[in-house]
């Protein structure tokens, strides 16, 4: 494959229709642009009144003892990340058989090796522009290198093996190591198949240890969880059900992404797990605002690699469902130790799974439990979930609330139901006053018997407006032993309040959220601010 010089310099040699970072800079108007879909300043966003109830003004971080953030994000931006010619296979309903790809690594620090299997069918050359996601001026990501053309070539799909795990054996197409400047991030490479112009991603996270004042945690168990790549291989597919939640079944990381098979139809998830659907948009608000933000894996927090004490808090983001039981012990430990965690999540820890080492290292897992007592209500909706010996832990001990409770799904609005509470500091929320549509589509209830947790906002949930389900959802808040805290929001929709980036779809089902809200971002910003002061 050539010298490493080579996969950096002869794409932008011999490929004109791949476009450099210093091509695609944005104007001053692009950038306004930006703070447009960041909803963060009424002279700028024209938020309508659905969207702010009163004129707040969010608060910024102050300055941090890092300004690495800030400094990266005045980088020249780039749109060119966006693919422009994605397609998926009508048959499989999930993949992109004529480019797609997978990395050795869900996450890697710099001067590690990286390499990326590709497979395209029709064989073809191909580029991949690899790009670091942020703010970058409204633009959502800087280009930082561009890798080939390499020859492409069908790579064979998997056999179906015990558990119907599916582990691709390809052949790397390239192997690069980590360069010492690409900060901790969430990667994206935009594969490019040259034949006939079709598109696709692969995503990894670059993470480093130094010390910040925020660890953002990647869900990608959960991508993985409902990976059904090649077509219907996900956790939920035993061969004869479509949303089996029993055991028996495992899934690789050894595989590309196919597209998001749930709720919505998001073409920028073939081969970007989740990342696109519920976690950038909180990754966006973040870099705009220049917090000091350091980046990891679900599988980094289960091997202890995350190394928390270097950090004042910590994100679980989206939609973070899978937990090993390492992962729920090494949390519950650094919040022992000290650590502020804010749960911007929902149907957080509910599933237990164990990780393996599966083809080359890559990890493997399937479920073993579920976290929490038995609930007979959750039987009667997934009876495949009644093989398990529920000797799990109670996940309510970490998040303040259970997330297996029934009906698990629906929507509702945020209402507060503690004004005085400190997160609503600058909000001018008052009781029974509500967010609309930001809870969804899974939700947290049922709070733990914690001394000090407090119950921010309440409400029942619903399968649509008007014909509410029997849920309560409940968002909490608890001290812990060292004066720190830990904050549960109660729902996947969490980041839809903060930030709209480019290429973002916003959800629909249950309800609607209405995006950008400047009294999300402000109880946001409380809980940045505090986490910060530890």
């Amino acid at each position: 494959m050539g010298k490493l010089r080579r996969f950096f310099f002869a794409g932008a040699r011999k490929q004109k229709r791949v476009k450099t970072a210093a091509s695609s800079t944005l104007s001053r108007r692009d950038w306004l642009k930006g703070l447009v879909g960041l909803g963060t300043g009424a002279a700028l966003s024209g938020c309508s009144a659905a969207r702010r109830r009163s004129p707040l003004d969010v608060s910024l971080p102050h300055p941090t003892s890092s300004d690495l953030i800030r400094r990266e994000n005045r980088q020249p931006g780039t749109r060119d990340w966006l693919l422009s010619q994605p397609r998926v296979d009508p048959q499989s309903k999930y993949r992109c058989p004529w480019i797609e790809g997978y990395c050795s690594h869900s996450s890697i620090r710099a001067g590690e090796k990286l390499s990326v299997f590709v497979s395209t069918n029709p064989e073809s050359e191909f580029t991949i522009e690899i790009y670091r996601m942020g703010f970058y001026g409204g633009a959502g990501g800087r280009l930082v290198s561009i890798l080939g053309p390499f020859r492409g070539r069908r790579q064979p799909e998997p056999a179906i093996g015990p558990n119907r795990l599916r582990e691709c054996h390809w052949e790397p197409r390239v192997t690069f190591r980590i360069p010492g400047n690409w900060l901790s991030g969430v990667y994206i490479g935009k594969l490019t198949a040259l034949r006939e112009g079709w598109q696709s991603y692969v995503v990894f996270i670059v993470r480093d240890k130094r010390p910040a004042d925020i660890i953002f945690q990647c869900s990608d168990l959960t991508w993985q969880a409902y990976n059904r790549w090649p077509d219907q291989f996900a956790l939920y597919d035993n061969g004869e059900e479509r949303w089996w939640c029993g055991p028996g079944v495992k899934v690789s990381f050894a595989r590309p992404y196919g597209k998001y098979c749930q709720i919505l139809n998001a073409p920028l998830s073939t081969g970007s797990g989740e990342w696109f659907l519920w976690e950038f948009p909180l990754a966006y608000w973040l870099e705009a605002h220049g917090y000091d933000v350091t980046y990891i894996s679900n599988l980094d927090t289960h091997s202890g690699s995350a190394r928390f004490g270097r950090a004042k808090g910590f994100l679980s983001v989206g939609h973070d469902e899978y937990y090993s039981m390492e992962m729920y012990q090494n949390l519950r430990q650094a919040i022992a130790e000290g650590l502020n965690v804010a749960f911007l999540s929902g149907n957080t820890c509910c599933g237990r799974i164990e990780l393996r080492r599966g083809s080359h290292g890559v990890p493997c897992f399937g479920r073993v439990d579920y976290f929490g007592p038995r609930d007979e209500g959750m039987m009667k909706r997934f009876p495949s979930m009644a093989a398990f010996p529920y000797q799990s832990p109670s996940e309510a001990l970490l998040l303040g609330a259970r997330s297996n409770v029934p009906p698990c799904t629906g929507g509702a609005d945020w209402i507060c139901a503690l004004p005085e509470h400190w997160i609503y500091a600058g909000t001018g929320m008052k009781a029974g006053e509500s967010i609309p549509g930001l809870i969804g589509w899974e939700f947290h209830g049922n709070p733990a018997s914690i001394p000090d947790l407090a119950i921010v906002a309440t409400g029942p949930t619903q399968d649509a407006p008007g014909k509410p389900n029997g849920g309560t959802y409940t968002a909490t808040i608890y001290e812990a032993a060292k004066r720190n805290f830990v904050f549960n929001a109660s729902t996947c929709w969490w980041a839809d309040g903060l930030a709209e980036p480019p290429g973002y779809v916003r959800p629909s089902v249950y309800t609607s959220p209405l995006g950008p809200d400047v009294r999300v971002q402000q109880i946001t910003a409380n809980l940045l601010g505090r986490m910060s002061r530890r």
